[in-house]
């Protein structure tokens, strides 16, 4: 453990949610408003009070759904912050990270933070997602190759990792029914029925290695929270998650005949960075939200985040540390398997539940939690360390 007692950075006062559902149920930018307005109610502030505005959607959509005229649906004057964060999957963490930092410096005052996203359509989100990607640095070739949406970089990297390091696919399993097992006492979790080993090995591949409950389950809503000065958070309703912590890490590439990118990620650089600046080591951390589109991606971040060595995450998961009654908690609402994929605000959301120890039956230990986003195919990343503890000394021991 570093050096302990230093002030947070801000802290996250509010958390909103619009309806969620597979099914049509507003466009991004109604649902972005209620979540929103959720939030700010939630942090006992009145629209007045608020004076930033940052929003991040999907880089499968279009930019008028989610506009930055959103301030003038919510009757928002004044602001101090107003911004788009398009980083992919790391944006709802970064649009965090720059709440925390404006309240700190006195920019503003109150920021909300929304993602929104509508990706399900007549039942399905696979068409909103089969869009290629640039990974080789060869103009063309992944769509000639069928090699579209995330799923294939990711599978990639999986398979690389599967081969380097003997990773199998009865540890993917293991993340995967670690996760459901989670999302089994979470109400908001969309995939509840209970999931063993033999039904995650007989599902269909979509992309080997990855079958169908290797893979996220999106939704149609948005999500929202708030962000104050840490001094002023013990005026809200709620218990605060004070922020102690941030990082990001971004290595670039040069395709896919890079130096193993699919396993040297940013990860490594946002977690370093984010226990740097609250000043702990990876043994400190009580439990991880993980940004998991893919069950890989939680094994990886085990890694790169120095939660276990290089290699041995599908172990780490198949022992048990993840599960319910393991050493180190991961995804406790479900995660983006079994929970719900509203992108990096699902991480986001579950951690502050947790912080406020309002987790019920999956509630765990909360003293300090490792929050990630990751975007593209590994390629974007960044961190927070929240805890309910205004200082990280003998309190976050307790």
């Amino acid at each position: 453990m570093g050096t302990r007692g230093r002030e947070p950075i801000a802290a996250i006062t509010g958390l909103g949610f619009s309806q969620m559902s597979r099914a049509p149920i507003g466009t991004v930018r109604e649902l972005a408003g209620a979540a929103v307005l959720a939030a700010i109610a939630d942090a006992g502030l009145s629209v007045a009070d608020v004076d930033g505005l940052l929003l991040n959607r999907s880089p499968t959509a279009a930019a008028e759904e989610l506009p930055l005229l959103l301030q003038n649906d919510l009757g928002l004057r004044d602001l101090g912050l107003l911004a788009v964060i398009d980083s992919e999957g790391s944006s709802a963490v970064q649009m965090v990270q720059y709440a925390a930092l404006a309240v700190r410096h006195g920019m503003a005052r109150a920021v909300a933070c929304v993602f929104s996203d509508t990706p399900v359509k007549s039942g399905s989100a696979g068409n909103t997602f089969a869009i290629a990607m640039p990974l080789s640095g060869i103009e063309g070739w992944e769509r000639q190759q069928g090699f579209l949406g995330a799923v294939a970089g990711y599978a990639m990297a999986a398979q690389r990792h599967m081969t380097v390091y003997g990773t199998t696919a009865e540890q993917l399993g293991a993340y995967a029914v670690a996760c459901r097992r989670w999302a089994q006492a979470n109400p908001l979790a969309f995939l509840r029925k209970p999931l063993t080993l033999d039904d995650y090995l007989a599902s269909p591949f979509v992309v080997e290695p990855f079958r169908v409950l290797d893979c996220c389950f999106p939704v149609n809503g948005a999500a929202a929270v708030v962000v104050t000065a840490a001094d002023r958070a013990a005026d809200a309703p709620c218990p605060p998650a004070y922020i102690h912590g941030m990082g990001q890490g971004h290595r670039g590439r040069t395709g896919l005949r890079d130096d193993e990118p699919e396993l040297h990620i940013g990860a490594v650089q946002a977690g370093r960075a984010a226990y740097r600046s609250a000043g702990i080591a990876p043994s400190d951390i009580s439990q991880c939200q993980f940004y998991d589109a893919f069950s890989f991606a939680g094994i990886l971040s085990l890694e790169a985040y120095g939660l276990c060595p290089a290699g041995e995450g599908g172990r780490f998961v198949a022992d048990g540390h993840t599960a319910p009654g393991g050493p180190l908690p991961v995804n406790t609402g479900g995660g983006h398997l079994s929970g719900y994929y509203l992108q990096g605000m699902t991480p986001i959301s579950e951690a502050l539940i947790q912080v406020r120890g309002q987790g019920g039956e999956r509630q765990v230990r909360n003293d300090i939690v490792l929050v990630s986003g990751n975007g593209g195919c590994l390629d974007y990343h960044a961190s927070l360390i929240v805890s309910p503890h205004r200082g990280l000394g003998a309190g976050a021991a307790t």
